[in-house]
């Protein structure tokens, strides 16, 4: 089905003045009006809240409980509104249905959205494409080669819109006919970099989006891209480097993806390559599955393709069409309840079983591909 068929229903705006209100209060951030938020039915009742009791929600001090009752700056608020109306972009706030669920489990998801293109593409099952802006003629071939792959298997391409590989993955992916996400580091009306002006047209025009946290007029500043990471990688399944020094903004990426659980994969390159030791070191360090082929990334995922159909779907949890005994049963039950891996010593507290009991079983578990460890002694449903 196509996917502005599917474009979910918005939900009424009618908040977005007070989250934007919230953006501009000085030292607040995501996180803080995440709590906030989650005090109340409608943000607007936070401006109405006493010293005290904001100062009784997690993470809201003196200092910026001040600056929420203080704040009076409605006409920036109204100048961002008409910006967005001027540069014909959309916004998406946290609360709405559009907003793509993935990016909502993460620790700080960005309260609004800019967009521009189609808002049903940011909820489909996708993967990260990132690396080096200075990417050798390897690093170029791999990022169009599984940018185009991953089109076959119907996934959504997520990329930053830098020059090497983020715009090697969005031109292969537009050029195979599929869907990609561009995720700023500026403004939704400052396209960044300005020679990339006709490539983020392309992605919107072609049924992809462009989207930023940052509101209209912000300058691409060095400090904005860091920050930006965390949500290439939370839109997505898994992040795949394709080319990465030892530092930079694809191993932040790379960090990212697996604070909030999800797969990362990495090329190989030659000891020689300097801009591809970080994609070595990740390997090397067990952060991410060496990737030589298409199924290396496919068979990670959480999802399924059907023949016939246009789009990936999730996949159901293959412990329930195992046979087995009462024990494993209560434990991958017990691990599907949870978002996240359970560390040992909270499945023995849950299960009221002692961890040497519990272990045994979760190898076996391991062995018939029902569950995963990660790092931490922690567990998941595979």
């Amino acid at each position: 089905m196509n996917h502005q068929a599917k474009k979910k229903k918005r939900n009424s705006n009618d908040a977005i003045r007070e989250y934007l209100a919230l953006g501009l209060v000085p030292n607040l951030g995501a996180y803080r009006i995440k709590l906030l938020m989650q005090r109340v039915d409608h943000p607007q009742e936070i401006f109405r809240l006493g010293g005290k009791e904001l100062m009784s929600i997690d993470g809201i001090g003196p200092v910026v409980a001040n600056a929420i009752q203080k704040f009076n700056d409605w006409d920036e608020v109204d100048k961002l509104l008409k910006q967005t109306i001027t540069c014909s972009a959309e916004i998406i706030s946290y609360r709405d249905e559009a907003y793509p669920s993935l990016l909502r489990e993460i620790f700080d998801p960005p309260i609004l959205l800019w967009l521009k293109g189609d808002s049903g593409i940011l909820d489909t099952p996708g993967v990260a494409v990132i690396g080096t802006r200075r990417a050798t003629k390897y690093g170029l071939k791999k990022a169009e080669e599984f940018s185009a792959g991953l089109v076959r298997h119907h996934l959504t391409v997520v990329s930053g819109l830098a020059y090497g590989v983020d715009a090697a993955a969005h031109k292969a992916t537009v050029a195979a006919g599929g869907k990609t996400i561009a995720v700023l580091g500026s403004g939704i009306d400052n396209i960044y970099p300005g020679k990339h002006r006709e490539l983020a047209k392309n992605i919107w025009e072609s049924g992809g989006a462009v989207i930023s946290e940052f509101p209209p007029g912000t300058n691409p500043d060095a400090g904005n891209f860091p920050v930006r990471n965390r949500i290439v990688s939370g839109l997505t399944l898994g992040t795949l480097v394709i080319e990465s020094g030892l530092e930079g903004g694809s191993m932040i990426t790379a960090r990212s993806a697996l604070d909030q659980n999800r797969e990362v994969f990495a090329i190989p390159h030659s000891l020689d390559n300097e801009n591809g030791k970080g994609c070595n070191a990740i390997i090397k360090r067990g952060w991410g599955k060496l990737v030589q082929h298409m199924d290396d990334i496919i068979d990670e995922l959480p999802v399924t393709v059907t023949k016939g159909e246009h789009e990936a779907t999730v996949k159901k949890s293959s412990w329930k069409s195992v046979q087995l005994d009462d024990l494993s049963q209560s434990i991958c039950g017990s691990l599907e309840k949870n978002t996240l891996p359970m560390h040992i010593d909270a499945l023995s507290e849950k299960l009221e079983l002692p961890s040497h009991r519990l272990l045994p079983k979760l190898l076996e578990l391991e062995m018939m591909d029902c569950v995963r460890q990660t790092a931490g002694k922690k567990f998941e449903l595979k």
